[in-house]
């Protein structure tokens, strides 16, 4: 979490990138070079040049905005629909990423219990062979949802302490229907209160240096009066924040998810940036990366103004 924050800080920029690339957002140009039909027969050729388009999308991306953006948050659900070779390309983005100076936010939403868990925290853990430690996952962040409660968030807290790493756990996500669970009242107090104290709680055990702890927390920006509630609630617990752009949310709706220190807090943007040349009306398709460039600018902008 501290690298995050100095990151941040040094770049003056609270902005992460969601890699969640579609074949909808994927430019013509780029389909046309790698799903040509004629050179393509089987369900591993399709799945392969799949996987070889994201990752060629992906690091464009990177490169473009590496120098202003301090960190990346590749969706491993469109990856894993293209199967292994999928999952190669979600391996090579993160990497590319980390080799770039970026922080990783490997969106894998993961949970449950035991051995179980104990396996899904390799992703920021790493795995032992013969003794020998392989990180294969190459994140630095993963998020984590916490509904089977400890036994399924220990292995990842003591994965955080272990190799520095960082976990987000889901408390008031973005989307509408987050309602249906996460605002049903126990004890006269809507459940994401009962999950930010647990939150706070396991995160009590794993401080960082700059005042926040390795044990962060989703709160979706579509949400802002609960932002400025949780944000009370948890003073040392920094927030990943969805929800901005293409879902609604501008920085005048974030002011309250910052700490009093105007840190503690990173927001996500995805198709907003790594579709932004589908409006940018100064760009062609084969611009995309400047596009994004753009519009991660404009992000940046919009934030700082907001305060």
């Amino acid at each position: 979490m501290d690298k995050l924050i100095e990151k941040i800080e040094l770049m003056q920029n609270p902005t992460v990138v969601g890699l969640d690339p579609t074949l909808e957002l994927i430019p013509t140009f780029l389909k046309d070079q790698y799903l040509n039909e004629d050179l393509i027969e089987t369900d591993y050729e399709y799945s392969s040049a799949v996987a070889r388009m994201f990752f060629d999308f992906n690091a464009q991306i990177i490169d473009s905005i590496h120098d202003i953006v301090p960190a990346v948050k590749p969706q491993i659900a469109m990856y894993e629909q293209f199967g292994f070779n999928g999952i190669a390309a979600y391996i090579n983005t993160c990497h590319y990423a980390q080799l770039k100076g970026m922080i990783v936010i490997g969106d894998i939403k993961r949970g449950d219990i035991a051995s179980t868990a104990t396996a899904y925290a390799s992703h920021i853990k790493g795995t032992m062979i013969n003794k020998k430690e392989f990180d294969f996952w190459k994140e630095d962040f993963v998020t984590v949802n916490p509904y089977l409660g400890i036994d399924g968030v220990q292995p990842f807290i003591d994965a955080c302490e272990k190799k520095d790493k960082g976990i987000f756990i889901l408390t008031k996500t973005s989307n509408p229907s987050s309602a249906d669970l996460q605002d049903l009242l126990v004890d006269g107090e809507p459940l994401y209160y009962k999950t930010a104290y647990l939150v706070s709680k396991w995160g009590e055990r794993a401080m960082g240096q700059r005042g926040y702890s390795k044990v962060g927390a989703v709160v979706g920006a579509t949400y802002p009066e609960q932002g400025i509630e949780l944000r009370k609630r948890m003073p040392h617990t920094f927030f990943l924040v969805p929800g901005y752009g293409a879902q609604g949310a501008t920085g005048k709706d974030l002011k309250g998810f910052f700490g009093q220190d105007g840190g503690g807090c990173i927001v996500n943007s995805s198709r907003g940036i790594i579709g932004a040349y589908k409006n940018d009306k100064e760009c062609t398709e084969k611009d995309f990366a400047v596009a994004a460039r753009k519009a991660a600018l404009n992000m940046k902008k919009d934030l700082a103004e907001s305060f």
